[in-house]
């Protein structure tokens, strides 16, 4: 009885706690899958608002034509196809034969230029120095000409009176003589007196034959000392162009010079072209489509391997127009290259001036009427901000996919 009596006034257990319960953990799940919702939602609107990605992107490079610069043949081939060579490395080696002689024949007609350059060089100075003592010596010997000339003329001049003196002196004898004959005949004097005078007539006469020849011997001195002036004054201006042949020497001078400088050219070019002959690595790259081999001839110009560069790589992106409203020159890019895995830093440095359909081969005509309006692509080229610290190893090719994202804001 009393066992009934205690079970009828038992209380209900309380069940609130088991029924709210589950009510808070719906709550927090609910809660928890709006946040994820709003983190998703915030996420792609910053990828969507702040950042522009694309998948149609490809590294680029330089694809370097290696060709040689002389004609020869090629006597050593130090590559293979796929190999990889640092700048500078020898790739292949030309005969040089050819070229050693041109080097030997260029230093010879360069030493041969020099040896003339330096007599010409020499000359100038001695020419210059003879020019002065020539002119010195011409001006002396027209001074001396003209005072042979004046003094001639005053021989002359003595020679004239003599003659004058004599023919007086043969009229006095002559008439002495015209009177002694009469005398003599009628021996008013005596022989040996006749005799005097006709000797004394004789002397007389024999004295202007010898005025006149020494009146003409002074006449022609002067006629040779005229001509030692004319001839000494020619010679002074023969002389007074020492200048000009100075001038001269000088020119023959600068002319041997300038030879020597075209025979130091001619070497410097024999040096450069026997250099030619040892083909290297203008970069560090790759080498692929090698095509040159062993005792091959080769023309000056002929490509003989590509060397793909794995220095100065870029991205080539194609953005679509709707994507290039906030893209400038300068934007910070990050790079996700597909075949590493890994990311790479950039920035934005060109924007295209044109998009890939209308610098294609065939232009879209879109004046026919039946136009379908598609979003056209822009180029874009990204460089990349510090390559050699982020690909040491030269992971990166040209040609591999990468999918670049550019930050707008």
């Amino acid at each position: 009885m009393a066992d009934s009596t205690s079970t009828a006034v038992q209380a209900p257990p309380d069940e609130s706690t088991e029924v709210e319960q589950p009510k808070s953990r719906r709550t927090g799940i609910i809660i928890f899958v709006v946040l994820v919702l709003i983190v998703i939602g915030a996420v792609v609107y910053w990828r969507s608002t702040f950042n522009e990605n694309t998948d149609d992107a490809q590294i680029n490079g330089h694809l370097i034509q290696v060709s040689a610069r002389n004609a020869g043949q090629v006597t050593k081939v130090y590559v293979e196809e796929n190999q990889q060579v640092e700048k500078g490395a020898l790739i292949a080696e030309l005969d040089p034969r050819d070229y050693q002689v041109a080097v030997e024949s260029a230093e010879a007609a360069l030493a041969s230029a020099q040896a003339n350059a330096l007599a010409a060089r020499v000359n100038v100075p001695i020419t210059s120095i003879n020019t002065g003592s020539n002119i010195s010596s011409a001006g002396a010997d027209v001074s001396g000409a003209t005072a042979g000339v004046a003094q001639a003329q005053q021989q002359l001049a003595a020679a004239h009176a003599r003659v004058t003196q004599a023919e007086a002196n043969n009229v006095k004898a002559q008439a002495d003589l015209a009177r002694y004959k009469p005398l003599v005949e009628k021996d008013v004097i005596s022989k040996q007196q006749y005799d005097a005078a006709i000797a004394s007539a004789n002397a007389a006469a024999a004295a202007v034959a010898d005025a006149h020849a020494t009146e003409q011997a002074a006449s022609e001195g002067i006629r040779v000392a005229s001509e030692k002036v004319t001839q000494a004054q020619a010679q002074l201006k023969n002389a007074q162009s020492g200048p000009q042949q100075v001038a001269a020497q000088s020119a023959r001078a600068k002319q041997a010079q300038a030879q020597v400088k075209q025979a130091q050219a001619q070497l410097d070019q024999a040096n450069l072209n026997l250099s030619y002959t040892k083909i290297v690595a203008p970069t560090a790259g790759i080498v692929t489509r090698k095509s040159v081999e062993v005792d091959q001839n080769v023309s000056t110009g002929q490509n003989l391997m590509t060397l793909v560069s794995l220095e100065g790589l870029w991205v080539t992106a194609n953005f679509k127009e709707t994507q290039l409203r906030h893209m400038h020159n300068g934007q910070e890019v990050e790079i996700e290259a597909d075949a590493t895995g890994k990311k790479y830093h950039g920035k934005v440095t060109q924007i295209g001036g044109a998009t890939g359909s209308v610098l294609s081969l065939f232009p879209p005509e879109n004046a026919t009427g039946n136009y379908v309006k598609v979003v056209q692509r822009l180029p874009v080229r990204i460089d990349f901000e510090n390559l050699p610290k982020e690909d040491p190893n030269h992971e990166l090719r040209p040609g591999l996919s990468v999918e670049p994202k550019v930050v707008v804001k």
